[in-house]
């Protein structure tokens, strides 16, 4: 049996599982990595990429070449950017470039926690779906601003579990079910999901994707780690669909007395 597709803005996906592409190792590991989760979005942050054709002074800066437009729907990304102008003016370049017009937006202007701006990803979010632009935008799990957000028009979601790289896992469980249960837009889990069974248990509270990037790149084997992931994440929404048995506090024999014993 095969998971429902995941559909954002009328592109249907079968893949729940995105992936980012930062902290590689080399561009042919994060290439190898990529195939072997079977993600079909890949998020690409434009301040690392070169747009331009000249990558001499940053080995990675031609990441686009590893990243197959024709297997892949790239998603660029405006990490980096400190405010709502610094964002609408990456996904502009991006758009000038020839990529897609899909943004994933971010805006963290805080170094240490890289927690998203609330206010300014609000503001960047309404002139770039104004703009025709498919937004996704990341933000900390807040319910009021995620419906919000949707109001505005943009195509998706997309709560942090934890901080980035934190690898801490679902830490914003409550507020996220929250965010699911009132979802007009897919709600995509973004950030701080440190093993796959983080991510069985974000598609299990019924998210609609989750996306990983540091827990897949830094460990010593991140193909294996992605096939881990891509699992996780398949088995994670295959008992979502089915539904899983409430929680009681009490015991439920499993195998009740017979009426052979009870004679």
């Amino acid at each position: 049996m095969k998971n429902t597709p995941l559909n954002i803005a009328g592109r249907e996906f079968q893949s729940r599982l995105m992936a980012g592409t930062g902290k590689f190792a080399s561009n042919e590991l994060m290439r190898d990595t990529l195939a072997a989760s079977g993600t079909e979005i890949v998020t690409v942050a434009l301040r690392r990429a070169d747009l331009s054709g000249g990558a001499e002074s940053d080995p990675f800066a031609n990441i686009l070449e590893y990243i197959d437009s024709d297997k892949y729907l790239l998603l660029p990304n405006t990490s980096g950017a400190m405010n709502a102008d610094e964002a609408v003016r990456l996904a502009r370049l991006a758009e000038a470039a020839g990529l897609p017009k899909w943004i994933k937006l971010e805006i963290h202007p805080d170094p240490t926690y890289l927690l998203p701006d609330p206010i300014e990803t609000l503001a960047a979010a309404e002139i770039l779906v104004k703009e025709g632009f498919t937004v996704l935008p990341y933000i900390n799990a807040d319910p009021v601003l995620a419906k919000r957000l949707q109001e505005v028009g943009v195509a998706a979601v997309m709560p942090l579990g934890a901080p980035i790289g934190s690898n801490k896992g679902v830490v914003t469980r409550d507020l996220v079910q929250i965010i699911i249960d009132q979802a007009t837009v897919p709600v995509v889990i973004d950030a701080g999901l440190g093993a796959p069974s983080h991510a069985a248990e974000a598609m299990e509270l019924g998210a609609d994707a989750v996306l990983i990037n540091t827990a897949m790149a830094i460990p010593r084997d991140p193909v294996r780690m992605a096939q881990a992931f891509r699992l996780a994440v398949e088995a994670g929404r295959a008992a979502y669909e089915v539904g899983l048995p409430q929680e009681s506090v009490k015991a439920s024999a499993t195998s009740p007395l017979t009426v052979f014993l009870n004679d």
